[in-house]
């Protein structure tokens, strides 16, 4: 049995963690403790799942004394980015096992860190990269590992956005860079996993640019230059563009947002609200970025995201010595102005017909690949799945340092190493685990 304590009751945690170990893996798993440093959040935890109304409650500076007394042994991290590092390190300390939400830590010195406790540890550490799970990017990675289209050559990968989704960002704590690392490690550690991951192979050289267009005080869309607005309660409303998008003239609530769950009150924190304005003066990340990474078997990547874009998803295409895979999805149709088509694949052989491929869909969050590592996560992995997909730390230090070093190219104008960020011997670094 496992005796999980949860360090962060974010909405993460509610309900990518707390709700199936309670709901679908209850045999194996035991919640015997909650920690956070804000009381209202445990409030709000149990008036969601009642049945944790005797689970003790500890603040973070408890830890040690929380896994004395109730004994345990695996350890959750779903807490703001900037402290999973702290509950990380004091596991390893413990030899416990721990699980951490994406990113797992928001600079590669702290990855470091980690990779370092690891070593020192008998406890390991596994990263949530539920994006590996979804059936389209599982049946990606069998194609490339079987060889199909040879030894991959280039990889393009364009992310968009929408506005509902993306704003959602600038109005929470990630705006500030010191609590999420940036977007280039909050949101992209998750695409820089997954091309890690697909390639098999380690990114070496990073050259970037990115800037801030859409949000902030100088966006061409701010009512007016005025710092301190709350969505609910601005008086600004209906001249501001994002308001009227995604709310009309009727509602007299925080503008929508996929991170908040229905009905959850805005002010249910302590000191913080999830619906600060997107134009406020203080917010000091960039919403688009272009990177070109080299990767150590001489694939090149392409990568492009942007945070302010009329419809969400993606469009991704891998050339090979031996073909091609394409393929583009539309998260959310129901928020893109105009008809989709379900997702497939295709496979065109250098000297061929093209394929369409056709995948098996899963239910459930980020493309159904949420069940899946729900099940990996607390039930054991899958011995029957033809690839390696569970995430370990060395990939979490990777995916990050490969977002760090998107920013510092952005900021100093010129090609970041990885391997200066990680400061690990590449010689006895040659794959992604």
């Amino acid at each position: 049995m496992n005796k999980i304590v949860i360090c962060g009751l974010s909405n993460r945690a509610l309900k990518m963690f707390i709700e199936p170990i309670l709901k679908r893996f209850p045999n194996k798993n035991k919640i015997v403790a909650l920690l956070d440093f804000d009381s209202r959040r445990y409030d709000q935890c149990l008036d969601m799942y009642p049945e944790l109304a005797n689970v003790p409650f500890y603040l973070p500076n408890q830890f040690t004394q929380m896994v004395k007394e109730a004994g345990i042994t695996k350890v959750i991290v779903t807490s703001r980015d900037d402290t999973h590092v702290d509950y990380i390190l004091q596991a390893l300390a413990l030899d416990l096992d721990v699980i951490s939400e994406k990113p797992m830590v928001t600079t590669a010195e702290d990855a470091c860190r980690v990779l370092e406790a690891e070593q020192n540890s008998k406890g390991r550490v596994t990263v949530a990269f539920n994006y590996r799970y979804s059936p389209h990017h599982l049946k990606i990675k069998e194609l490339i590992q079987s060889g199909a289209i040879g030894r991959v050559t280039s990889v393009d990968l364009n992310w968009y956005v929408d506005t509902y989704h993306g704003s959602s960002y600038f109005k929470r704590w990630n705006r500030n860079r010191a609590f999420s690392g940036g977007l280039s490690i909050h949101k992209s550690t998750h695409h820089f996993d997954l091309v890690n991951w697909w390639v098999n192979q380690l990114p070496e050289t990073v050259f970037a640019f990115g800037d801030l267009h859409y949000y902030g005080s100088a966006s061409e869309l701010n009512p007016s230059k005025k710092d301190g607005r709350h969505c609910g309660t601005c008086t600004e409303q209906q001249d501001c563009s994002y308001y009227r998008r995604w709310f009309g003239r009727g509602d007299s609530a925080v503008a929508k947002d996929d991170h908040l769950m229905a009905g959850q009150d805005v002010q249910a924190y302590s000191d913080y609200r999830p619906d600060s304005c997107i134009f406020d003066s203080e917010i000091e990340i960039e919403d688009t970025y272009a990177a070109t990474i080299r990767y150590s078997g001489g694939t090149l990547l392409s990568y492009s995201i942007n945070f302010s874009v009329p419809y969400e998803g993606y469009r991704l295409a891998f050339n090979g010595t031996k073909g091609r895979i394409e393929t583009q999805e539309y998260h959310s149709p129901s928020r893109t102005p105009f008809p989709v088509a379900a997702q497939t694949i295709d496979y065109i052989p250098l000297f061929g017909s093209k394929q369409i491929i056709h995948v098996v869909e899963n239910e459930g969050g980020h493309g159904g690949g949420d069940p899946l590592i729900q099940e990996d996560l607390f039930l054991g992995v899958d011995q029957t799945r033809p690839v390696e997909v569970l995430a370990g730390a060395e990939a979490g230090a990777y995916s990050i340092a490969v977002g760090e070093a998107v920013w510092k190219s952005v900021k100093e104008g010129k090609p970041i190493t990885v391997q200066s960020l990680l400061q690990r011997d590449w010689e006895e670094q040659r794959s992604i685990t």
